[in-house]
Protein backbone atom coordinates (compact mmCIF):
# COMPACT_ATOMS: atom_id res chain seq x y z
CA UNK A 1 0.00 0.00 0.00
CA UNK A 2 1.24 3.11 -0.86
CA UNK A 3 1.19 6.62 1.39
CA UNK A 4 -1.85 7.77 -0.55
CA UNK A 5 -3.68 4.88 0.23
CA UNK A 6 -3.39 4.33 4.23
CA UNK A 7 -6.67 3.65 5.83
CA UNK A 8 -7.03 5.48 9.26
CA UNK A 9 -9.98 4.31 11.67
CA UNK A 10 -11.58 7.20 13.57
CA UNK A 11 -14.00 6.50 16.31
CA UNK A 12 -16.43 8.90 17.73
CA UNK A 13 -17.27 8.34 21.45
CA UNK A 14 -20.63 9.00 22.40
CA UNK A 15 -22.78 8.18 25.73
CA UNK A 16 -24.67 4.90 24.05
CA UNK A 17 -22.30 4.31 20.48
CA UNK A 18 -19.23 4.36 19.05
CA UNK A 19 -19.19 5.69 15.45
CA UNK A 20 -16.32 3.91 13.91
CA UNK A 21 -15.05 5.05 10.44
CA UNK A 22 -12.82 4.04 8.15
CA UNK A 23 -11.25 7.11 5.96
CA UNK A 24 -8.47 7.63 3.59
CA UNK A 25 -6.19 11.10 3.65
CA UNK A 26 -8.67 12.52 1.57
CA UNK A 27 -11.03 12.21 3.78
CA UNK A 28 -13.45 10.32 1.86
CA UNK A 29 -15.44 7.79 4.63
CA UNK A 30 -14.48 4.60 3.20
CA UNK A 31 -16.77 2.79 5.42
CA UNK A 32 -18.99 3.31 8.83
CA UNK A 33 -19.98 1.41 11.55
CA UNK A 34 -21.95 1.70 14.69
CA UNK A 35 -21.51 -0.14 17.94
CA UNK A 36 -23.40 0.15 20.77
CA UNK A 37 -21.40 0.50 24.43
CA UNK A 38 -24.91 0.10 26.20
CA UNK A 39 -24.02 -3.69 27.27
CA UNK A 40 -20.78 -2.48 28.22
CA UNK A 41 -21.77 -0.91 31.41
CA UNK A 42 -23.19 -4.50 32.96
CA UNK A 43 -21.10 -6.54 31.53
CA UNK A 44 -18.54 -8.70 34.14
CA UNK A 45 -15.25 -7.81 32.21
CA UNK A 46 -15.56 -4.14 33.37
CA UNK A 47 -16.70 -1.19 30.67
CA UNK A 48 -13.24 -0.25 29.95
CA UNK A 49 -12.07 -3.47 28.68
CA UNK A 50 -15.64 -3.75 26.97
CA UNK A 51 -14.12 -0.51 24.99
CA UNK A 52 -10.92 -1.60 24.32
CA UNK A 53 -12.16 -5.21 22.81
CA UNK A 54 -14.71 -2.89 21.05
CA UNK A 55 -11.98 -1.07 19.19
CA UNK A 56 -10.31 -4.40 18.48
CA UNK A 57 -13.36 -5.47 16.87
CA UNK A 58 -12.45 -3.07 14.07
CA UNK A 59 -8.79 -3.34 13.92
CA UNK A 60 -9.90 -6.84 13.35
CA UNK A 61 -12.18 -6.02 10.34
CA UNK A 62 -10.24 -3.68 9.03
CA UNK A 63 -6.75 -5.19 9.15
CA UNK A 64 -4.54 -2.68 7.05
CA UNK A 65 -5.48 0.03 9.54
CA UNK A 66 -2.39 1.00 11.48
CA UNK A 67 -3.54 4.20 13.11
CA UNK A 68 -6.28 5.04 14.85
CA UNK A 69 -7.98 8.45 16.63
CA UNK A 70 -10.87 8.74 19.39
CA UNK A 71 -12.48 11.58 20.10
CA UNK A 72 -14.11 11.32 23.50
CA UNK A 73 -16.74 13.84 25.16
CA UNK A 74 -15.17 15.02 28.21
CA UNK A 75 -11.19 15.96 30.00
CA UNK A 76 -8.66 14.14 29.15
CA UNK A 77 -4.96 14.47 30.11
CA UNK A 78 -2.34 16.83 28.48
CA UNK A 79 -0.62 13.89 27.43
CA UNK A 80 -3.55 12.29 25.55
CA UNK A 81 -3.37 9.46 27.32
CA UNK A 82 -6.06 9.35 29.77
CA UNK A 83 -9.52 9.96 30.05
CA UNK A 84 -10.05 12.16 33.49
CA UNK A 85 -13.81 13.42 33.39
CA UNK A 86 -16.01 11.49 30.74
CA UNK A 87 -19.87 12.72 32.45
CA UNK A 88 -21.85 10.71 29.76
CA UNK A 89 -19.43 7.52 30.83
CA UNK A 90 -18.55 7.65 34.08
CA UNK A 91 -16.14 4.26 33.72
CA UNK A 92 -13.75 5.87 31.93
CA UNK A 93 -13.01 9.04 34.50
CA UNK A 94 -9.23 8.42 35.20
CA UNK A 95 -8.33 5.34 33.28
CA UNK A 96 -4.90 4.88 30.83
CA UNK A 97 -6.93 3.92 27.88
CA UNK A 98 -4.13 5.00 25.41
CA UNK A 99 -1.87 2.73 27.77
CA UNK A 100 -4.93 -0.14 27.44
CA UNK A 101 -5.11 -0.12 24.09
CA UNK A 102 -1.40 -0.33 23.70
CA UNK A 103 -1.19 -3.50 25.94
CA UNK A 104 -3.96 -4.77 23.59
CA UNK A 105 -2.45 -3.80 19.95
CA UNK A 106 0.87 -3.17 20.38
CA UNK A 107 1.74 -2.61 16.94
CA UNK A 108 -0.92 0.21 16.41
CA UNK A 109 -0.72 3.91 16.91
CA UNK A 110 -3.52 5.35 18.71
CA UNK A 111 -4.61 9.09 19.06
CA UNK A 112 -7.09 10.52 21.67
CA UNK A 113 -8.47 13.93 21.77
CA UNK A 114 -11.17 15.52 23.08
CA UNK A 115 -14.57 15.58 20.73
CA UNK A 116 -14.94 19.20 20.22
CA UNK A 117 -11.21 19.63 19.57
CA UNK A 118 -11.42 16.17 16.68
CA UNK A 119 -14.20 17.92 14.93
CA UNK A 120 -11.93 21.47 14.49
CA UNK A 121 -9.07 19.25 13.83
CA UNK A 122 -11.15 17.33 10.77
CA UNK A 123 -12.20 20.68 9.63
CA UNK A 124 -9.01 22.11 9.58
CA UNK A 125 -7.86 19.17 7.77
CA UNK A 126 -10.77 18.26 5.60
CA UNK A 127 -12.56 21.18 5.28
CA UNK A 128 -13.97 22.56 2.20
CA UNK A 129 -13.84 26.05 3.84
CA UNK A 130 -9.99 26.13 3.87
CA UNK A 131 -9.68 27.31 7.49
CA UNK A 132 -6.85 29.09 7.96
CA UNK A 133 -4.23 27.92 10.88
CA UNK A 134 -5.96 29.81 13.65
CA UNK A 135 -9.83 29.39 14.42
CA UNK A 136 -12.29 29.03 17.06
CA UNK A 137 -14.78 25.88 16.36
CA UNK A 138 -18.08 26.01 18.29
CA UNK A 139 -20.16 22.76 17.86
CA UNK A 140 -23.79 23.09 19.19
CA UNK A 141 -25.69 20.04 19.86
CA UNK A 142 -26.94 18.23 23.80
CA UNK A 143 -24.18 20.30 25.00
CA UNK A 144 -22.12 22.96 23.74
CA UNK A 145 -18.32 22.52 23.18
CA UNK A 146 -15.65 24.54 21.54
CA UNK A 147 -11.67 24.53 20.77
CA UNK A 148 -9.38 26.56 19.12
CA UNK A 149 -6.98 25.72 16.71
CA UNK A 150 -3.79 28.00 16.82
CA UNK A 151 -1.26 27.71 14.43
CA UNK A 152 -2.63 24.45 13.43
CA UNK A 153 -2.57 22.94 16.67
CA UNK A 154 -4.82 22.01 19.09
CA UNK A 155 -4.54 24.50 22.41
CA UNK A 156 -4.12 22.38 25.32
CA UNK A 157 -3.89 24.99 27.89
CA UNK A 158 -1.89 24.88 30.66
CA UNK A 159 -3.22 21.16 31.81
CA UNK A 160 -4.75 20.42 28.43
CA UNK A 161 -8.00 20.99 28.49
CA UNK A 162 -8.52 24.26 27.79
CA UNK A 163 -11.63 26.26 25.73
CA UNK A 164 -14.53 24.68 27.12
CA UNK A 165 -16.38 27.89 26.18
CA UNK A 166 -19.82 25.74 27.31
CA UNK A 167 -19.07 26.25 30.72
CA UNK A 168 -18.42 30.39 30.35
CA UNK A 169 -20.97 32.33 32.62
CA UNK A 170 -23.35 34.23 30.75
CA UNK A 171 -26.45 36.47 31.33
CA UNK A 172 -25.54 36.45 35.23
CA UNK A 173 -25.09 33.06 36.96
CA UNK A 174 -25.45 30.38 34.35
CA UNK A 175 -23.14 28.68 31.95
CA UNK A 176 -23.51 28.59 28.57
CA UNK A 177 -24.27 25.24 28.08
CA UNK A 178 -27.54 25.61 30.28
CA UNK A 179 -28.87 28.39 28.74
CA UNK A 180 -28.53 27.45 24.98
CA UNK A 181 -27.73 23.69 24.91
CA UNK A 182 -30.31 21.36 23.85
CA UNK A 183 -32.38 21.60 26.99
CA UNK A 184 -32.05 25.48 27.18
CA UNK A 185 -33.07 25.99 23.54
CA UNK A 186 -36.40 23.72 24.26
CA UNK A 187 -37.13 25.97 27.11
CA UNK A 188 -36.59 28.92 25.38
CA UNK A 189 -38.99 27.61 22.31
CA UNK A 190 -41.42 26.52 24.87
CA UNK A 191 -41.25 29.56 26.46
CA UNK A 192 -41.83 31.31 23.09
CA UNK A 193 -44.98 29.54 21.96
CA UNK A 194 -46.61 30.45 25.36
CA UNK A 195 -45.64 34.11 24.60
CA UNK A 196 -47.01 34.28 20.81
CA UNK A 197 -49.65 30.85 20.61
CA UNK A 198 -51.30 32.87 17.26
CA UNK A 199 -47.81 33.14 15.30
CA UNK A 200 -46.65 29.90 16.84
CA UNK A 201 -49.81 28.20 14.79
CA UNK A 202 -50.23 24.60 14.59
CA UNK A 203 -46.62 23.94 13.36
CA UNK A 204 -45.64 24.04 17.24
CA UNK A 205 -48.90 24.35 19.49
CA UNK A 206 -49.29 20.50 20.88
CA UNK A 207 -46.01 18.65 19.24
CA UNK A 208 -43.11 17.02 20.30
CA UNK A 209 -40.76 19.90 21.07
CA UNK A 210 -37.08 18.99 19.59
CA UNK A 211 -34.46 20.70 17.84
CA UNK A 212 -35.26 19.16 14.40
CA UNK A 213 -38.82 20.70 14.59
CA UNK A 214 -37.07 24.23 15.35
CA UNK A 215 -35.14 23.47 12.25
CA UNK A 216 -38.04 22.43 10.16
CA UNK A 217 -40.39 25.42 11.00
CA UNK A 218 -37.94 28.13 10.82
CA UNK A 219 -37.28 27.21 7.40
CA UNK A 220 -41.16 26.85 6.38
CA UNK A 221 -40.82 30.81 8.10
CA UNK A 222 -42.77 30.05 11.51
CA UNK A 223 -41.70 33.02 13.68
CA UNK A 224 -41.42 31.69 16.94
CA UNK A 225 -38.80 29.44 15.57
CA UNK A 226 -36.94 31.83 14.26
CA UNK A 227 -37.46 33.81 17.46
CA UNK A 228 -35.66 31.43 19.45
CA UNK A 229 -32.69 31.36 17.26
CA UNK A 230 -32.83 35.01 17.28
CA UNK A 231 -32.43 34.60 21.02
CA UNK A 232 -30.20 32.02 21.01
CA UNK A 233 -27.64 33.51 18.59
CA UNK A 234 -27.64 36.78 20.78
CA UNK A 235 -27.00 34.58 24.01
CA UNK A 236 -24.01 32.94 21.70
CA UNK A 237 -22.76 35.62 19.78
CA UNK A 238 -22.16 37.58 23.54
CA UNK A 239 -19.99 34.55 24.30
CA UNK A 240 -18.33 35.04 20.95
CA UNK A 241 -17.80 38.78 21.96
CA UNK A 242 -15.64 37.50 24.48
CA UNK A 243 -13.45 34.91 22.85
CA UNK A 244 -12.65 36.68 20.22
CA UNK A 245 -11.42 39.60 22.81
CA UNK A 246 -9.20 37.15 24.89
CA UNK A 247 -8.33 34.77 21.08
CA UNK A 248 -7.87 37.54 18.64
CA UNK A 249 -9.27 35.31 15.84
CA UNK A 250 -11.03 36.46 12.65
CA UNK A 251 -12.35 32.91 11.60
CA UNK A 252 -15.30 31.18 13.59
CA UNK A 253 -16.50 27.58 12.45
CA UNK A 254 -20.34 26.47 13.55
CA UNK A 255 -20.35 22.41 13.77
CA UNK A 256 -23.18 20.13 15.73
CA UNK A 257 -27.03 19.38 14.66
CA UNK A 258 -27.90 23.14 15.96
CA UNK A 259 -25.86 24.21 13.37
CA UNK A 260 -28.23 23.20 10.85
CA UNK A 261 -30.35 26.16 12.12
CA UNK A 262 -27.06 28.53 11.90
CA UNK A 263 -28.62 30.27 8.65
CA UNK A 264 -31.23 31.94 11.23
CA UNK A 265 -29.09 32.72 13.60
CA UNK A 266 -26.32 34.73 11.53
CA UNK A 267 -28.22 38.30 11.46
CA UNK A 268 -28.72 38.67 15.37
CA UNK A 269 -24.87 36.62 15.72
CA UNK A 270 -23.17 38.97 13.33
CA UNK A 271 -25.44 41.93 14.84
CA UNK A 272 -24.43 40.94 18.20
CA UNK A 273 -20.77 40.81 17.23
CA UNK A 274 -20.55 44.09 14.93
CA UNK A 275 -22.11 45.82 18.45
CA UNK A 276 -20.04 44.98 20.81
CA UNK A 277 -16.55 44.37 18.70
CA UNK A 278 -14.42 47.62 17.21
CA UNK A 279 -13.49 47.55 13.48
CA UNK A 280 -10.24 45.70 14.49
CA UNK A 281 -12.18 42.84 15.65
CA UNK A 282 -14.72 42.57 12.84
CA UNK A 283 -13.26 44.00 9.43
CA UNK A 284 -11.77 40.45 8.51
CA UNK A 285 -13.92 38.40 11.10
CA UNK A 286 -15.89 34.88 9.39
CA UNK A 287 -18.65 33.11 11.17
CA UNK A 288 -19.49 30.06 8.82
CA UNK A 289 -20.96 26.99 9.04
CA UNK A 290 -18.46 23.83 9.61
CA UNK A 291 -18.60 21.85 6.21
CA UNK A 292 -18.12 18.69 7.89
CA UNK A 293 -21.70 17.91 8.97
CA UNK A 294 -22.75 14.75 10.27
CA UNK A 295 -19.50 12.88 9.32
CA UNK A 296 -17.84 15.83 11.85
CA UNK A 297 -16.92 13.33 14.65
CA UNK A 298 -15.30 9.79 12.80
CA UNK A 299 -13.62 12.15 10.20
CA UNK A 300 -12.25 14.43 12.93
CA UNK A 301 -11.24 11.18 14.72
CA UNK A 302 -9.97 10.07 11.80
CA UNK A 303 -7.60 13.46 11.11
CA UNK A 304 -6.10 13.16 14.85
CA UNK A 305 -3.86 10.36 12.93
CA UNK A 306 -2.13 13.36 10.63
CA UNK A 307 -1.10 15.30 13.53
CA UNK A 308 2.62 13.62 14.41
CA UNK A 309 3.32 14.52 11.05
Amino acid sequence: MNNNDELFLGVDVGGTHLKIGLVNRSGELVSFDKEDTTPYRDDPRGFNQCFIEGVGKYLEKYPEVKKVGIGLPGLISKDRTTTLEIPAIPALNGFNLKQGLLEKYPDKKFFLENDAAAAAVGEYRYGKGNPSPNFLFITMGTGIGSALIADGQVFKGSRGNAMEMGHMMSRGNEGLERIIGRDGILRIMDRMIRAYPDLAGEDLIGKELGTHLLVDTAKKGNQVSIMVFEEVARVLGEAIVSAIRILDVTEVYFGGGISAGLEFMMPALDKTVRQFLTKYYVDDLKMEKATLENNAGTLGAAALCFLEE
